[in-house]
């Protein structure tokens, strides 16, 4: 054997021992792990075997809690099932007594019932038995009655026919003379409204204050400006604002005449633009007439926008805010009709929720109750029709339209419910104190005229004139004047009244007569 061979055997012989030395630190290892594991294991089964001691422990603590639960739950709610069974019960034992109450009354009313019915058949026959002897004592009566006043049936039908007939034309003719006396009264006051209406709407060349402007001047240099070379800026100014010129002696005044209140004022703006501008040829006129024209409808609308906010009204057509803007240019005395309309609206809200109606429907039917008179001065009609139109036209409810017909209508208490409101509040407006004003000594001396006119009368003693001038009351001496005379006199100072004073509304006139007697006794 050589060397290389003893050398492989001992390498191989090495790596043999290493081997063998590795396989039993491996199976040492193994061992050693094979231990760990098992009492790892061990371990892990008692811990399991605790924790399931304690999840049974658990499930059985929650289970019996569970169970102490659902038998609260179960007693609770048979408790209240008791509980509500009982009050059902309780009910049915109420309504048996009641149905027994209901049959006892019902048995009660038809005993009464049967008791009535003898009663109706023993009167029943109790009257046929009257009857016929209340026809027996008329018979026997009109006999007896024959033969005491010596005249027959028919001649005594005769006799209170005629009796009858007296006394009815006697009270044909009281009533004749009252639906006279009312409907001169109707018609009197009809008039005085078609007559104002009419001197209103058709102004002649005679003005007044209500029908004219002053403008003032910076100078009297400026009317012969106005006037122009030949008169042209003058007749320019007519032309362009359609209104008349008036310059006279009034120093350092124009007056502007014109019975449309908004011509009167834009030609009154243009007037002093004018003026102040310096410049004051026709083209210039003309072009600021036309100017301030467009403005003014702007300012017109503004005027109604601003009233029906105030009214609390925010969804008007825009055409009817112009329409309401052009009523602060009409008056009625010295009350701006659109101030009236305003005033009028919020009187129908406080009336309409006193009585339980729609106060905002209300107000809207006040405010635009006089609508129509912004037109009415360019077109037919009255102010009542048109503003009927006027408000269909815009898409205002049918209520408020028939309300604006009818709140100049007389016999207004058998109209709508709205009508009727928007009556009471326009003549509560109109006529509440101050609204319409006039001047105190023209007053007190029309006041004056009225009692010196009735003192006249032959019996007068002593007259009162009360309301305002709205009633005139003449006391009459008793020897002087009877009852038939009262009535005639009465007649003939209303009449005077009408005819000899001028005043606003109707007068009522009261005739009376008072007797007084006096005795002693002593």
């Amino acid at each position: 054997m050589n060397l290389i061979e003893t050398i492989l055997i001992v390498i191989v012989g090495f790596l043999v021992g290493i081997l063998f030395f590795g396989v039993f630190l491996h199976r040492k290892k193994l061992a050693s792990s094979f231990e760990n594991a098992h009492q790892e294991s061990k371990k892990i089964l008692e811990e399991a075997r605790k924790e399931a001691d304690q999840v049974v422990k658990l499930a059985l603590q929650e289970a019996k809690e569970e169970s102490r639960r659902r038998r609260r739950t179960f007693e609770e709610e048979t408790k209240k099932q008791k509980g509500e069974l009982s009050k059902f019960e309780k009910k049915i034992r109420e309504r048996e007594h009641a149905i027994a109450a209901k049959q006892e009354t019902i048995t009660n009313r038809e005993r009464k019932v049967q008791e009535r019915e003898t009663k109706l058949e023993f009167d029943e026959k109790k009257q046929v038995r009257l009857i016929a002897e209340t026809e027996l004592m008329i018979e026997k009566s009109q006999k007896t009655l024959e033969r005491v006043a010596n005249m027959s049936a028919d001649e005594a039908r005769r006799e209170l026919m005629s009796l009858v007939e007296d006394e009815a034309r006697k009270e044909a003719k009281h009533a004749v003379r009252r639906i006279e006396e009312e409907t001169q009264k109707a018609a009197a006051h009809r008039a005085t409204e078609i007559v104002s209406l009419a001197i209103q709407r058709i102004a002649s060349e005679y003005v007044n204050d209500a029908t004219v402007t002053v403008v003032n001047l910076p100078s009297e240099e400026m009317k012969g400006r106005i006037i122009g070379r030949e008169g042209r800026n003058i007749r320019a100014i007519e032309q362009a604002t359609g209104v008349d010129l008036i310059i006279d002696d009034t120093p350092e005044a124009v007056i502007i005449s014109c019975f449309n209140p908004i011509k009167r004022e834009i030609a009154k703006i243009t007037l002093e633009k004018l003026i102040a501008d310096g410049r004051i040829h026709p083209a210039r006129i003309a072009e600021t007439a036309e100017r301030i024209e467009r403005e003014f409808a702007t300012t017109i609308k503004e005027y109604g926008e601003q009233a029906a906010f105030d009214v609390g009204i925010t969804d008007l057509h825009p055409d009817l805010l112009s329409y309401l803007g052009r009523l602060r240019f009409r008056t009625v005395s010295t009350q701006s009709v659109l101030q009236h309309s305003i005033e009028t609206a919020h009187i129908c809200g406080i009336i309409a929720a006193e009585l339980g109606a729609d106060a905002k429907k209300a107000k809207r039917a006040g405010l635009l109750h006089d609508i129509g008179k912004a037109v009415d001065q360019e077109t037919e009609g009255t102010h009542s029709e048109l503003g009927h139109q006027i408000a269909k036209k815009y898409g205002e409810a049918d209520d408020i339209c028939e309300a604006i017909r009818l709140h100049h209508t007389d016999n207004l208490a058998q109209g709508p419910a709205l009508a009727v409101i928007l009556g009471a509040a326009n003549n509560l407006s109109a006529r509440r104190p101050g609204a319409r004003k006039e001047l105190l000594s023209t007053y007190i001396k029309r006041l004056e005229n009225m009692e010196a006119l009735t003192r006249q009368f032959k019996g007068v003693e002593k007259v009162h004139v009360l309301q305002a001038g709205r009633e005139v009351r003449a006391l009459v001496t008793p020897e002087e004047a009877s009852d038939e005379d009262i009535h005639s006199l009465s007649h003939e100072i209303a009449s005077k009244l009408r005819k000899e004073i001028g005043f606003p509304g109707q007068v009522r006139v009261t005739v009376m007569k008072e007797s007084r007697y006096a005795e002693y006794a002593s």
